[in-house]
């Protein structure tokens, strides 16, 4: 009887991200990259309240191909700003820090994945350098008035009254625990499928001092995100960049119209829904994947 082989298959080649900090704009930026240095750059721009570990699966599915780059943004994740910066923090200040980011690392050209809070940030830089963006996927990245649900509702409050009532109401209904689980698992068809250190560690991060405040602040600056929209509109009509507007269809907070509003402006983006909630990435990382190697595969350069 022949013995059975007992030979190792060959090695399968996971690309694993290394993790890093750079000194930019005065913060000290903490970032997670992976892939050659020599081939097409993908920024990850992540959103509240995580940090640039919701991209921890999708980076090694990309960095096959693509120098994959993703910031922590300032007041999230393990980016770290001294008391001394005196860091005002605003969607302005946060695209100049990572404009600087960017400049520090040499980067000339990229494509952009912009998701919540990443996308008016994103949007800012391809405005100051649209040559730059060779192309753009937004995942539940809204630049529409008819992309903001109904869940908006307290923070929209409190653009309009920004009293320390109303601020209030917006630290007890979102800057919690269930606040966060909320934003993971509302729409999500199995909640079982979401890794729990996901939203467990955004939670442990709004815990840190004065956290709390910074969130509070960027909540009330929002609204000038919204003021920009027709800015970010004009930018789609003028440079076209090859668009995937691939969202979460049962997100509470960016509804898909806001996805459907970018054929608009962008008549060749391509619209994707996925049956999940705002955290697509969590239990649809390998459509994702795919639908951007199939976008980045065509126009990246």
């Amino acid at each position: 009887m022949a013995t059975p082989s007992k030979s190792v298959p060959d090695e399968v080649s996971i690309p694993r991200a290394s993790f890093r900090t750079v000194e930019a704009d005065g913060v000290r930026i903490f970032y997670r990259e992976a892939g050659p240095a020599d081939v097409p750059v993908v920024l990850l721009l992540h959103g509240f309240p995580s940090s640039s570990h919701m991209f921890r699966e999708l980076i090694p599915r990309l960095a096959t191909r693509y120098r994959v780059i993703a910031p922590d943004l300032p007041g999230f994740g393990f980016t770290r700003v001294t008391a001394e910066r005196d860091y005002k923090y605003s969607f302005d200040a946060l695209a100049r820090t990572v404009e600087a980011f960017v400049k520090a690392l040499g980067l000339e050209h990229y494509a952009l994945y912009v998701f919540n809070y990443g996308a008016p940030v994103g949007y800012r830089l391809a405005l100051a350098h649209p040559e730059r963006v060779t192309a753009l996927v937004s995942q539940n990245g809204n630049a529409y008035e008819e992309g903001l649900g109904d869940s908006w509702a307290p923070i929209r409050r409190y653009w309009s009254a920004p009293s320390a009532e109303n601020r209030e109401v917006v630290r007890r209904s979102v800057l919690t625990f269930e606040g966060t689980y909320f934003q993971y698992a509302d729409g999500v068809p199995n909640p079982e499928r979401i890794a729990p250190e996901s939203y467990s560690l955004d939670a442990a991060l709004l815990e840190r001092p004065g956290v709390r405040e910074i969130q509070l602040d960027l909540f009330l600056d929002y609204a000038s995100n919204v003021n920009l929209h027709s800015k970010f509109q004009a930018y789609f009509r003028g440079y076209k960049p090859p668009l995937l507007a691939i969202w979460g269809k049962h997100d509470p907070f960016f509804v898909p119209a806001g996805a459907a509003a970018c054929r608009r402006d962008t008549p060749n983006a391509t619209v994707q829904m996925l049956d999940t909630g705002h955290f697509a990435l969590e239990t649809h990382v390998e459509e994702i994947a795919a639908a951007m190697h199939r976008l980045l595969l065509q126009f990246a350069a």
